[in-house]
Parts: C-alpha cells; sequence; structure tokens
C-alpha cells in the first residue's frame, strides 16, 4: 500500500466535478465515498448522516458489506461514530477495536479493519453526521490527511443542507438538520406569528467552495482580514458612548481574534488544501464552534458568540455583503431570531414584513422589545440555542401568550396554531368593535386609553386602536434611528406630523431621554459609566447641554403652532431640575415671539415621575407642574433595586407586589389632592389585569401600546369600580390568607367574570 496519498486538492477538484455531473443522490454517494477512498488509499469509507430521532444510519460505503447502507445505526454516542457525532471531534486511531466506545455491527463486516479516522460533517457547529476511513494494517492518519477529511466533510454538509438526501430517507424519518425543536421562554409581547426564520446576523450561505488559484484566494483573504482590522482599530479609537465598557470588551475579543496567528494559518491551510477564502472561512468557524458548544467553560461559550460575529463580519467583508442585501431579501412573513439586538435596529427591517421576534437574551422592559411591542408585534425572549439551531428560510412559530417557538413545526401543530390565529383574529374583531365605545367601567366612570408612540410609522394606530391621544410620545426614537443628530427642520417636521395625525387628540412629548442603555453612536460627548442606568441621561443630560434641548423645544414649539403643547421631563429627580428646564422653554418662547413665530395656545409642562426621591415630595411636585406621568418601568427598577435588563432578575419580582401597589396609590392620592393630573404610561398599563389595578387605586389615565387599548377595554367595559376599590381597601395594606396580590387580582376577575 502507498504511504503517501493524493493531495486534498486532487480530491476536491474530483468532487467538484461530482456535484456537477447529473447523478441521483445515492450515486453521488457511493461515488463520493469511493473517490475519498481511491484518493487517501483507504480500504473503507463511509458516511453516517444523523436523523431527527438522534440515530446515525450509514448512507454509503465503500469497503463495508453494502448491503448494510440504511440498515446499519448507532445512536448518539454509540461506538466510535456516535462519539464523534456527540462531541463533534475527530477520532485517529491506529487500533480501533482497543478503543472503549467501539460497537460491533455484524452487518458491515467491519471488524477486520484496524487503524480508523473518523471527522464530523459540520454546518455552523451542527453535527449532521459522521465521516470515516478505514484500514486494516496499524497506522496514524496523516494531519493532512486528516484536513483533507475535514474538507470534504464540510461538502457533504452542504449537500445535505441543501435536501438532497431527503429522497433517501424512509418513510416516517428526517434527518436531523430538518428535525422540528420546541424552546420555552418567556413571552415578552402577546401575539402569535406563523412565518420564516430571517436570522439577525445571518450566517453567511457560501456556495463557490472550490477555488482555482490558491494563492489569489489567500491574497482576498489577507486583504479581507486587513480591512476587518482596520475596521476594528478604528471603532476602537472613537470614545463615543456606543463603545465604552462592555461593548469595547467585545471589540478588544474581536482584534484578539482578528490578530490571532492559529486562526489565519488554518484559514490559509483550508484554502491551499483546494477551498476558495470563504469556504475556508466558513470551515474554520464551524470547526471551532463545534468545539466551543461542549466546553464547560461559561466565559469560552460566551466567547464563541464573538468569534462567530468576528467570522461572519469577514465573510461578508469577502464577498461585499452589507446589511442591506438582507432586507432586501426579506420574505414577507419574517420572524427575526436574534441573540439581542437594538431598537433601532429592529426599525431597519420593513414593518409590514414583520411577523414577530425571538431574542436568545433581553427582558420584558429592553427597548427593543418596547419598539417591538409599538409596533405591535409578538415577541418571545430568553430562548438560549434557538440561534443555533435555526436556519434562514426555516418555518417557525412564536408563541408570544405562552413563551414559546416551534421551529420546523409539525403539519398538525402548524394547523393547530393556524386556527389560534384565527381566533385571536376574530377577537380583534371584538376590540375593533369596542373602538367607539365609551371608555368607562361597568358603573361608569371614565378612563382615559392612550398610546405610547415614537415615530411617524405608528401615527395610523391611533385611529385603528381607539385610544383617545398620544400619552407619550418618544422623541428619541428619532435620534436612535438616525445615523447623525436629527436636524431641526427634521424634529420640527415630525411633531407637526404627530400633532395633525392626532387629529386634536392629546399628545404628550417626552423631552429626549438618551444615556442609560439608549446609545446614540454619534454623541460624543458621553462618558464612560459603570452604572448607566444610575448615570448621566435624560433630563440630567439634556440640562448639561442646553443646546441639544434648545433645539428640541425650539421645534416642538414651532410644530405646535395654534395647537396645545404638552411636554414632559424624564427623570426628573429634584424640583430644581424643573425651574431649569422651564426658564429653557421661556427663554425659546420670548426668542420665537420676537420673531412673530406662530406659537402653541397653551403649553403644559410635566414630569416623569421615575426616581424614588419624588415620592417624598410628591405635594411639591404636584404643585410644580402641570401634569405628572408615572414610568412605572425605572420606578419599579428604582424602588426595587432590580436591573431591568438583568435576565437573572427578570422575573423574581413582580409588578403587582403589594409594596409596589401601596407606592403607586400615593401617587395617585397626591395627584387627586392637588387636582393634578396623573397619568401612568409603563409597561404595567399594557396588560388587563395590571391595568385593572391601576384604575382601583385611582388612576383614570393610562398610556399603553396600541394593540393592548383592545384587551384592556375589554376588561375596562366590564370592571364594577366599586367592588374594585372596596377590594383594595380591605387588601391592600394587608393582603388576604398572605396571598400575592397577583394571585388575589386574578381571583376578583374570575368571580366577576372579567375577561383578562
Amino acid at each position: 500500500m502507498r504511504d503517501t496519498a493524493v493531495g486534498p486538492r486532487v480530491l476536491l477538484k474530483r468532487l467538484r466535478e461530482l456535484m456537477q455531473e447529473p447523478l441521483e443522490p445515492q450515486e453521488r454517494l457511493d461515488r463520493i465515498v469511493r473517490d475519498i477512498a481511491s484518493n487517501m488509499v483507504a480500504e473503507v469509507c463511509s458516511l453516517y448522516v444523523l436523523r431527527a430521532d438522534s440515530v446515525l444510519e450509514l448512507y454509503a460505503t465503500e469497503g463495508l458489506n453494502p448491503n448494510a447502507v440504511h440498515l446499519a445505526q448507532l445512536r448518539l454516542g454509540q461506538g466510535l461514530v456516535g462519539t464523534i457525532a456527540a462531541s463533534a471531534r475527530p477520532l485517529n486511531l491506529s487500533n480501533a477495536q482497543e478503543h472503549p466506545a467501539f460497537a460491533y455491527l455484524p452487518e458491515t463486516g467491519e471488524e477486520i479493519y484496524n487503524s480508523f479516522l473518523g471527522v464530523p460533517v459540520l454546518r455552523a457547529g451542527r453535527t449532521l453526521g459522521v465521516l470515516v476511513v478505514q484500514n486494516k494494517t496499524m497506522r496514524h492518519y496523516r494531519d493532512d490527511e486528516v484536513e483533507a477529511l475535514e474538507t470534504t466533510a464540510m461538502v457533504i454538509a452542504e449537500m445535505i443542507a441543501t435536501g438532497d438526501l431527503a429522497r433517501l430517507t424512509r418513510p416516517g424519518l428526517e434527518l436531523d438538520l430538518r428535525r422540528p425543536v420546541s424552546f420555552t421562554g418567556l413571552s415578552f409581547n402577546d401575539g402569535v406569528g406563523l412565518g420564516h426564520v430571517v436570522l439577525h446576523e445571518p450566517r453567511i450561505v457560501v456556495t463557490n467552495l472550490f477555488n482555482e488559484d490558491s494563492e489569489e484566494e489567500v491574497r482576498r483573504l489577507e486583504a479581507s482580514l486587513g480591512s476587518l482590522r482596520l475596521s476594528i482599530d478604528d471603532m476602537l479609537e472613537r470614545r463615543d458612548v456606543a463603545f465604552e465598557g462592555e461593548h469595547r470588551q467585545v471589540l478588544e475579543a474581536y482584534r484578539m481574534f482578528a490578530n490571532d496567528r492559529g486562526w489565519v494559518r488554518r484559514l490559509e491551510e483550508a484554502i491551499r488544501n483546494g477551498l476558495t477564502a470563504e469556504a475556508a472561512v466558513e470551515k474554520v468557524q464551524s470547526d471551532m464552534r463545534a468545539r466551543m458548544l461542549h466546553m464547560t467553560d461559561p466565559y469560552l461559550r460566551e466567547r464563541m458568540s464573538d468569534f462567530d460575529d468576528l467570522a461572519n463580519r469577514l465573510l461578508r467583508q469577502l464577498m461585499g455583503r452589507g446589511p442591506e442585501d438582507v432586507a432586501a431579501s426579506l420574505p414577507k412573513d419574517a420572524i427575526i431570531v436574534a441573540r439581542s439586538m437594538g431598537a433601532a435596529e429592529l426599525l431597519d427591517y420593513p414593518r409590514d414584513k414583520l411577523r414577530g421576534l425571538v431574542l436568545e437574551d433581553g427582558t420584558a422592559t429592553s427597548h427593543v422589545v418596547i419598539v417591538a411591542r409599538a409596533m405591535g408585534i409578538p415577541v418571545a425572549g430568553q430562548m438560549k440555542g434557538a440561534v443555533s439551531m435555526a436556519e434562514n428560510g426555516d418555518a417557525i412559530i412564536v408563541d408570544g401568550e405562552e413563551g414559546a417557538i416551534h421551529l420546523r413545526p409539525q403539519s398538525d401543530l402548524e394547523a393547530a396554531y393556524a386556527e389560534k390565529v384565527r381566533f385571536r383574529a376574530r377577537r380583534q374583531e371584538v376590540y375593533r368593535e369596542l373602538r367607539k365605545k365609551p371608555s368607562t367601567t361597568r358603573d361608569g366612570v371614565q378612563v382615559d386609553l392612550l398610546m405610547n408612540a415614537g415615530l411617524a410609522v405608528d401615527l395610523p394606530q391611533l385611529a385603528e386602536a381607539g385610544a383617545a391621544g398620544i400619552g407619550l410620545f418618544r422623541t428619541e426614537l428619532q435620534f436612535m434611528v438616525a445615523s447623525t443628530f436629527p436636524r431641526a427642520e427634521a424634529q420640527e417636521k415630525l411633531y407637526r406630523d404627530v400633532l395633525e395625525a392626532a387629529r386634536g387628540k392629546p399628545v404628550t412629548f417626552r423631552t429626549i431621554d438618551i444615556g442609560g442603555d439608549k446609545v446614540l453612536p454619534y454623541f460624543k460627548g458621553a462618558i464612560q459609566e459603570e452604572n448607566p442606568a444610575l448615570g448621566w441621561r435624560a433630563i440630567r443630560l439634556t440640562l448639561d447641554r442646553p443646546g441639544l434641548l434648545r433645539t428640541q423645544i425650539r421645534a416642538l414649539l414651532k410644530a405646535s403652532g395654534g395647537r396645545e403643547l404638552k411636554l414632559m421631563l424624564p427623570m426628573v429627580t429634584e424640583l430644581g431640575e424643573i425651574a431649569q428646564a422651564r426658564e429653557i422653554i421661556d427663554r425659546e418662547v420670548r426668542h420665537l415671539s420676537r420673531f412673530a413665530h406662530h406659537l402653541p395656545t397653551s403649553l403644559k409642562l410635566g414630569a416623569m415621575l421615575e426616581v424614588p426621591s419624588l415620592l417624598f415630595q410628591l405635594d411639591e411636585l404636584m404643585k410644580a407642574v402641570d401634569f405628572v406621568s408615572v414610568g412605572s418601568n425605572d420606578l419599579f427598577q428604582f424602588v426595587m433595586a432590580v436591573d431591568r435588563g438583568n435576565t437573572q432578575l427578570a422575573n423574581r419580582f413582580d409588578t403587582l407586589s403589594a409594596p409596589f401597589l401601596r407606592v403607586l396609590k400615593q401617587i395617585a392620592d397626591a395627584g387627586a389632592r392637588n387636582h393634578t393630573p396623573v397619568t401612568l404610561c409603563g409597561e404595567l398599563a399594557g396588560k388587563p389585569i395590571s391595568a385593572m389595578a391601576l384604575i382601583g387605586l385611582g388612576f383614570r389615565s393610562i398610556s399603553m401600546s396600541p394593540a393592548s387599548i383592545g384587551p384592556v377595554k375589554a376588561m375596562l367595559t366590564e370592571l364594577p369600580l366599586e367592588e374594585l376599590k372596596a377590594f383594595f381597601a380591605d387588601n391592600l395594606m394587608a393582603p388576604a390568607q398572605g396571598l400575592p396580590m397577583r394571585a388575589l387580582l386574578q381571583a376578583f376577575a374570575d368571580d366577576r367574570s372579567i375577561p383578562l
């Protein structure tokens, strides 16, 4: 037997020819294993493919009993082949039968073979099968032979991914790549979405696998690596807030990977073995991802996502593709699947094509979730592993009611959810019929149901939802989706469009609330903070940068000419901040008056109550402003010392706990006592059970996402308010039987058939 095999380039060239020939799938596989055996001077070459039932089935062989094809099987973890599939690592043995995992399959006739080399067939880090070569003589396969077999396995992985082998699968069985899989996490926004996966950071699908000129491919790789390194260095040199703290640490990790000689050497080696630069990146990325997936160190596993992102950036450099290409090819029923993302990134997607959002991370009060809620799309979060198991174009169901997703669902499950969607549509019809009915309790008490908004695209929902007005217009969203500070003219146009769309209904504009986790990449004045949520943000930032606030105030005043302007200040901590802001507003009013600009008919100034310090000066606050708006998301965060972005604490503390409800009661009572209107515009307002609690505590104006208005109004019209007030009188200070307030409120609603 020759001890030197023909190089991997020759093998890849032969495989390319085979891929282009018009062959049936089984014949193509048979010829592939025959060519691999010949090229590697092996007496056996076998391909095992992983099925959805976690069984590895022999799909092709050269050298073993051909009658064993599609009959010989090993469970995941069983035998040498099963061990390779389970660990995603190759095995190179000179005497296979001495290995503790060796399992003899009599039907294959493999007991006479001693040396064994098996590699996993990997795609995006997932094991799709195992490729094996064997010889009778005891030998240890060389590194270049291992590399050649791994490269060949990558080509086979693409065959499996394209669905070519589906016709060889026996009835009732499926390949693992197409296996239905479900995840259970948390519900971040109600609703059900049926559609197809769009990976937010898509894996680039490499279609050109084989190179014609290795040196040219190495040059392309070096040029793209150089561009990638320069872009990372450039980002690290920028001192804006977008790249401080954790963002900077991630970029430092990217730079470390991008300059790692071991990584680059593996890429170059794969190219010299016959792959294109793109295929080399995909192969090395898949190998490393498979290894890192099986590491137990949480830090190293976390770095896996950094490496994935870097490899995808390099692929985009090589292929000249940008995010805009993804948006252009979006399906009409897109469900975005992401590890995490910012609010602005979600707004980059065409809204009319979005059917849902799946997040591996995030919390119910993350800003991307708030924006998704405003867009009326279901959101499921804490779906660990969803990104690696999903492929672009996979069918997917998002159940925002149960906090679950179903990838590649079976037909009966899909039919059941389709019926659920139809049922929800009928329920939405009931909500639409409520639009023109009075927003009153069963005993005739008026409650204003307002909506939250932030962009011009939200405005049509004002009429569709039947909202009484806009209780919170988040002006910062215009800043978050822009690449530079919006000019005064652009701000004025947006505010005028909002007021015109409202058709006389009240609109409350919140001045720009940036800082903390609301990052503007182009804002150069930000500083690095250990705890941004408690730092330089909202009114604190704009009072220190009055030019920013003056520009916005002037745009709002000019846009509101001839109308009432309601303006509120975010994150007020002490009354002095209100006085400072009022001085800036008065100065802008005097300036515009001097030049005879058309001014608002009236100007009402309010404050957001989000910081607990205001709870100890409630009466003074109510006298200092025209209205108060409770930001329950931040107020709960600060009262309970719960970071709203911390996934570990997301469900640990209940927003309907008695202590927090008592805080809200104090605020409502202070507003009534001082005849100062009080609205609540946090996420508490958007769920029927918590909206019911707010109304019982004394709130007569609440603001929520447009999609929440129908369910809340359906609850409201069936609510006997006097009975609820009596319930709180009995239970708020001493809950009955020591039960949680949420359980008591649910029981109250159930006893009276109030729809929640």
